[in-house]
């Protein structure tokens, strides 16, 4: 990630808002200094409060751990399903372990991925479904990962049964997808592609998005929103997203900014950003 030029930092957001889905340690941050760093930078572009995924056992450690570094970052808890053929006892008892912390808000990211096939698709089920066990466990959200595989996972959610609260993390799915969602009362989280200009099918999910059910995510550091596409990605490029949310709404920056901080923090259970 080093070797790709960083996004240049927005214009401020007029109001406070979250980033509901990033990844601090691919985006290089090692330690509590880099960790205040990248707040400090998200912070001044009015991204005030961030939640942190890990994606591996190593990873939703570090993010657990870097969670009690600052006060406005939080973490959530899981295993990518590229990876799922790695969760064996041992990582499934470390993983409900972390699960337990107050500073981890979810359980995730977990779902399917059959667009890189990493792991084969009935172990990515079985892992998917120990996640959504953990999620009413410990009475989280619980944060999906859903690439080529819309239809496989509902399958999956429907049989098991989903928790309470559900998060679609980096939304993919069309306007049908959306009301479908909604219907459940399953959380929609956008991430750049919304700002895509080959995103049509996405733009027209985000305009039915219902109030109350959308967030707004970096997935930092992958998915640099336009216009800086293709750039370094961190939580302070949060305010692209957000801008392009407000425009194909309809609503006042403000009023976007405002609607989307309620929506993560009901979702996640967060307090209202530090002083």
């Amino acid at each position: 990630m080093a070797d790709r030029k960083a996004a240049p930092a927005p214009e401020p957001l007029p109001r406070p808002v979250v980033d509901a889905h990033t990844h601090l340690d691919a985006c290089g941050c090692v330690d509590a200094a880099d960790v205040a760093a990248a707040m400090d930078r998200a912070a001044a572009v009015g991204v005030r409060q961030v939640v942190t995924v890990g994606d591996d056992l190593a990873s939703a450690q570090w993010a657990a751990r870097a969670a009690t570094w600052h006060p406005d970052l939080y973490a959530a808890v899981g295993l990518h399903p590229t990876r799922a053929d790695a969760l064996d006892g041992p990582t499934r008892a470390a993983l409900a372990a972390l699960a337990e912390q107050d500073r981890v808000v979810a359980i995730g990211e977990t779902g399917l991925d059959f667009y890189w096939d990493a792991a084969p698709h009935d172990v990515q089920r079985e892992a998917f479904a120990w996640h959504i066990a953990l999620a009413k466990r410990v009475g989280k959200p619980l944060m999906i990962h859903d690439r080529n595989a819309h239809e496989a996972v509902f399958a999956v959610l429907e049989q098991e049964g989903p928790p309470p609260v559900v998060v679609f993390h980096c939304f993919s799915g069309d306007e049908a997808m959306a009301h479908r969602c909604a219907q459940a009362g399953f959380v929609m989280s956008y991430a750049g592609p919304v700002t895509f200009r080959n995103a049509a099918d996405l733009a027209a999910a985000a305009t039915v998005t219902p109030a109350g059910l959308m967030m707004a995510e970096t997935d930092a550091p992958f998915l640099t929103p336009h216009p800086h596409r293709g750039r370094r990605n961190e939580p302070y490029a949060l305010p692209w997203t957000v801008r392009a949310l407000s425009a194909l709404r309809g609503l006042e920056l403000a009023e976007m900014c405002d609607e989307l901080a309620d929506t993560a923090r009901s979702t996640y259970g967060l307090p209202m950003p530090s002083a």
